[in-house]
């Protein structure tokens, strides 16, 4: 798919992120000189041609009030870990969770990870008991200590 003048300046406007509105995209329409319903199609096309990869939220988490958060490993045994990281997905204190390969070598022998937010490292804490009542395996909590700039892509941009 070739871009036109028109697409980059869409996606340039897309890299400061959509607008907290009723109508995001329609706010969107309005900055590129649009239709709110251009803008949805030629999105819809830029995502399914794999020029935008990823299209999601970006959540700051600490300013909605949660200063604590934590990767939760588990050591899943293979045959089980694909049902498991189903199973831990659904549990509604978890915001993210995918299987990576073992370390063995670097004594790493966990394949599942899952992330969760709370107020502070006790509520994390009690979340993590929680589910490991329904998901006895193997686990370590790994607290951050520091955040990381979170921004969404940028596209077209000089850094």
């Amino acid at each position: 798919m070739e871009l036109t003048a028109k697409d980059m300046a869409l996606v340039r406007a897309l890299s400061d992120g959509l607008a907290l509105s009723e109508r995001p995209y329609a706010d969107l329409a309005v900055a590129v000189g649009w239709s709110e319903e251009a803008v949805i199609n030629r999105l819809r096309d830029l995502i399914e041609a794999g020029i935008i990869r990823r299209f999601g939220v970006v959540v700051r988490h600490r300013e909605l009030g949660f200063g604590a958060n934590a990767m939760v490993v588990w050591d899943v045994p293979d045959d089980q870990v694909a049902e498991a990281g189903r199973r831990l997905a659904e549990a509604e204190p978890v915001t993210l969770c995918y299987r990576r390969p073992r370390r063995e070598g670097r004594h790493w022998p966990y394949n599942l990870f899952c992330m969760l937010h709370g107020r502070d490292r006790s509520q994390v804490e009690a979340l993590v008991a929680e589910l490991a009542l329904r998901h006895p395996y193997p686990h370590k909590i790994l607290f951050s200590t520091r955040r990381f700039k979170q921004c969404g892509a940028q596209y077209g941009k000089v850094a």
